[in-house]
């Protein structure tokens, strides 16, 4: 069990650093890597993961998605270019593999259906202006 506790903290930390590197590079996307920290530090130290959920990192990535209420369209906009590019590098390596390809293209088209109809869609607040209580 202790082996188990120890390879989730190793594995959350290697998403939270890849999550803090993609969330500074556009060309890394810090979403699915945000995700797996969140799930390893849930699973093996509450210490962790209380700390994750309050970082501003979390906050600011995940904290809507993770509480099911959705999340806001600058963010799944930003994962749907990154995966459309990353996407388009591995379409076009494969020329020569047409399976392959088409493979490829329904995977990244069932990507975009999801986050465009799949996840839901949350108004982000403005800064500096309270929310609207009606």
């Amino acid at each position: 069990m202790k082996l188990k506790k120890i390879l989730l903290i190793i594995v959350g930390c290697l998403g939270l650093f890849m999550g803090a590197v993609g969330a500074v590079l556009p060309l890394l996307p810090a979403f699915p890597f945000l995700l797996l920290a969140a799930y390893c530090f849930a699973r093996s130290s509450e210490k962790l993961n209380t700390w994750f959920i309050n970082t501003r990192l979390y906050k600011n990535n995940l904290e809507t998605y993770v509480k099911g209420q959705g999340m806001n369209w600058k963010t799944k906009i930003r994962i749907m270019v990154m995966v459309t590019f990353l996407m388009s590098i591995g379409f076009l390596m494969m020329g020569r593999v047409p399976v392959g390809r088409i493979i490829l293209a329904g995977v990244w088209l069932f990507h975009i259906l999801y986050f465009v109809f799949g996840v839901k869609t949350v108004r982000q607040k403005a800064e500096g202006y309270p929310d609207p209580e009606f």
